[in-house]
């Protein structure tokens, strides 16, 4: 328990000494330099977030943005997960979905998100359509990549034992070859949260109103620096939490596949 929580306390504290050697860089990069006439400094961008909680940029605050932002994220990442999880394992527990479907998929998984934004445009139009399908795209790909390989590695020993005692395939199915896979998926779900909050941004700026997108491409109209700052922050700070929390609810639901490491 000691060694534990030493061992947190020692990874907060390079983490905050990081953050701080970033601030005193930029800091310094930008105090009475050249580069310091382009950007602003550290201290002017921190005041100008807190101060965007209370003065609105556009119609909303800050926070009203990132709300947004999840929002579109939520609906697209969540309509991937059902889909993706479900071909997924589909291909890795069947040979003739796999033969089907996947030559499909190898084609589709090597374009980037922002590709399809011309299609999604004609499409889906101007709408909030467009960024769900181009953020369901994005999360798509790598969770049903890491639902595939989940099922193709489960464990064939206990797939025969399964079918030895009577178990049918859907039985085996749900019985082994999806717990077995689960792990791998959470894997898929970490970097698809990721992939999905940078599509986001990318669709935002290409037709939006509100949104951490729009916070940056605004600010760029305006020729406002501090406020292209700032969304960036905003775009790294709520990146960095999403990823947090996947891995905390995958410390969560998958405490059984790790106790025996």
């Amino acid at each position: 328990m000691v060694v534990r929580f030493l061992y947190r306390f020692r990874a907060i504290g390079a983490a905050a000494f990081s953050i701080g050697a970033f601030l005193l860089l930029w800091h310094f990069g930008t105090d009475g330099t050249e580069l310091g006439k382009m950007m602003p400094g550290p201290w002017t961008v921190i005041s100008g977030i807190f101060d965007t909680f209370s003065n609105p940029i556009g119609r909303h605050s800050i926070l009203g943005h990132i709300g947004w932002s999840l929002s579109r994220v939520m609906v697209g990442y969540a309509l991937a997960v059902i889909a993706g999880v479900s071909i997924g394992i589909f291909m890795g527990w069947s040979k003739i979905a796999a033969a089907v479907i996947n030559p499909i998929y190898q084609m589709i998984r090597p374009i980037p998100p922002i590709a399809w934004i011309p299609l999604a445009i004609l499409w889906f139009g101007l709408g909030e359509s467009g960024k769900y399908f181009l953020i369901f795209l994005a999360s798509f790909n790598n969770i049903t990549l890491n639902a595939y390989d989940g099922a193709r590695s489960a464990d064939k020993t206990l797939i025969g034992a399964s079918k030895m005692l009577g178990a049918n395939d859907i039985q085996t199915l749900f019985t082994v070859v999806l717990p077995s896979s689960v792990p791998a998926i959470f894997a898929g779900l970490q970097v698809a949260v990721s992939v999905a909050w940078a599509t986001v941004v990318a669709a935002e700026m290409v037709r939006s109103t509100e949104g951490v997108g729009w916070i940056i491409i605004n600010g760029q109209e305006m020729n406002d620096t501090t406020q292209i700052l700032i969304g960036i922050v905003a775009i790294g700070v709520i990146g960095f939490l999403l990823a947090v929390i996947m891995r905390k609810l995958e410390d969560i639901l998958c405490k059984w596949s790790k106790s025996g490491r």
